[in-house]
């Protein structure tokens, strides 16, 4: 039985509405807790970082422009830097699944950050002695507040978090690649065997895949940086001052340490999400490129007995729960499940970029959501592959230089000597016989210096016709 004396009452436009009575939240957090009872989905830590962050960064930018006191101006500032720094993280209970602008979801900071700053000033909760729209949201909307939260949180996400983990992936992929560089072995189209590659020459395929990933991400950057701050509810900027976006934007650039700039038009900076599906967009090209590496590692160490077992994976945990001694391939395991994930956050982030009616995207909540989540998971799973798989890969030569002497599409080198038909019906009977090209070569006429000539598999890994 619920105790009276658990709530207080606060007021909204809407009239009275009970709240917890230690919650720093107030009446519209409150009524969008009981409006949207969806999922278990809450912004992360990212998210909440922002918001503080732009908070903290309007109010001093109000106070600079003359429209809000000192005494306020530096409450607010300490109860959004507390939100900013997570002190406050319990405060945000509201579902993902909400208002498609994010409106609860800025209440709820401005009601934290008022009723904090409330308190720092010596006043109850409750009291509004700062007000949540009149101070903390002063200059602002949630159709501009939320999607600059999102670039905020975004971008400092790819600055700190993904880039790193991907130029260490891309790193230790060259290691390998050098490392690599002169074991032989056969090449594979379509799953069968094709002419010989260096297994370093793979490694280094897959480093250029990261790399090019990071261009990619970085070149999203450019319109994440750009904020709508100032465009208050249509991208007219009503009720805010003219200097407004820009001391904020300044603000936020000095908190971060990542460079901002104001919406070159602020009407596309909150009507569209371009800038969102733009970095999803991204992001689900590094998460091809991850699981299609993921997925050749796992086929090259494929065995240890039965399959390829040209190269092998760090033994990081027992495999199976019946087959003793059974090792798996989890880490690529895991790598492929976040692609997919990444892939279908897209998909969402992409039907949500579509949503954007006449002056506001309404789906910003769930893309915001699918986004830093995507951010994340490729971080730190480019990490994982990174620090607990490739760097510890060893290659095993013998069974490389085997499986590509064994190849039947060596005999590709004899064409340009011999013809293509009569080197296919060499590749045929070397097939039906069991026999390697090298030997049934040998019974259609070419000697054993021509041989070690055109069937130099080495020399196949470059460029050229062998003589």
């Amino acid at each position: 039985m619920t105790d009276e004396n658990d709530y207080r009452v606060e007021e909204d436009s809407m009239g009275e509405v009970r709240v917890p009575k230690d919650a720093l939240y107030g009446a519209q957090t409150q009524r969008a807790v009981d409006n949207f009872p969806v999922s278990d989905l809450r912004f992360g830590r990212r998210f909440i970082r922002a918001l503080g962050v732009v908070k903290l960064s309007a109010a001093k930018a109000n106070n600079e422009l003359g429209t809000l006191d000192d005494e306020k101006k530096d409450a607010i500032v300490q109860a959004a830097r507390e939100v900013a720094e997570g002190e406050h993280d319990d405060e945000f209970p509201v579902d993902i699944f909400q208002t498609g602008s994010g409106t609860s979801t800025n209440m709820n900071a401005n009601e934290v950050i008022s009723n904090r700053a409330s308190e720092i000033l010596g006043e109850e909760k409750g009291s509004k002695a700062v007000h949540p729209n009149d101070h903390v949201n002063m200059g602002q909307s949630s159709n501009d507040v939320i999607p600059t939260s999102i670039h905020v949180a975004a971008l400092t996400a790819v600055e700190e978090d993904l880039l790193p983990a991907l130029e260490n992936l891309a790193g230790e992929l060259d290691d390998k690649a050098e490392e690599f560089d002169d074991i032989v072995k056969t090449g594979r189209t379509h799953l069968q065997d094709a002419t010989p590659v260096r297994l370093g020459q793979e490694f280094g395929g897959y480093a250029a895949q990261i790399e090019k990933g990071v261009e990619r991400v970085e070149k999203s950057r450019d319109s994440l940086r750009e904020l709508a701050i100032g465009g208050t509810a249509v991208g007219t900027g009503l009720n805010t001052h003219p200097d407004f976006p820009e001391k904020v934007v300044e603000n936020i650039s000095e908190e971060t340490g990542v460079k901002f700039v104001e919406a070159e038009n602020h009407f596309e900076a909150q009507a569209a999400r371009d800038a969102v599906v733009e970095a999803s967009g991204a992001l689900k090209t590094v998460a091809a490129s991850l699981m299609k590496i993921a997925n050749d590692l796992r086929w090259l160490s494929s065995g240890p007995r039965t399959g390829f077992g040209e190269i092998d994976l760090p033994a990081v945990q027992p495999g199976s729960s019946i087959m003793p001694g059974k090792i798996n391939p989890v880490i690529p395991e895991s790598v492929c499940q976040v692609a997919a994930q990444v892939t279908g956050n897209d998909a969402a982030i992409n039907v949500g970029g579509q949503a954007g009616n006449f002056e506001l995207n309404v789906m910003k909540p769930v893309m915001a959501h699918n986004l830093l989540q995507s951010i994340e998971l490729v971080a730190n799973v480019s990490d994982l592959l990174a620090d607990r798989c490739v760097a510890d890969i060893e290659a095993n030569e013998e069974t490389c230089a085997e499986n590509a002497e064994r190849s039947l599409a060596i005999v590709t080198a004899l064409a340009p000597h011999i013809g293509y038909d009569d080197a296919a019906e060499i590749a045929k009977q070397a097939l039906k016989e069991g026999r390697t090209v090298r030997e049934v070569a040998r019974e259609h006429g070419l000697s054993d210096d021509e041989l070690n000539d055109y069937l130099d598999v080495r020399a196949m890994t470059e460029r050229g016709i062998l003589d």
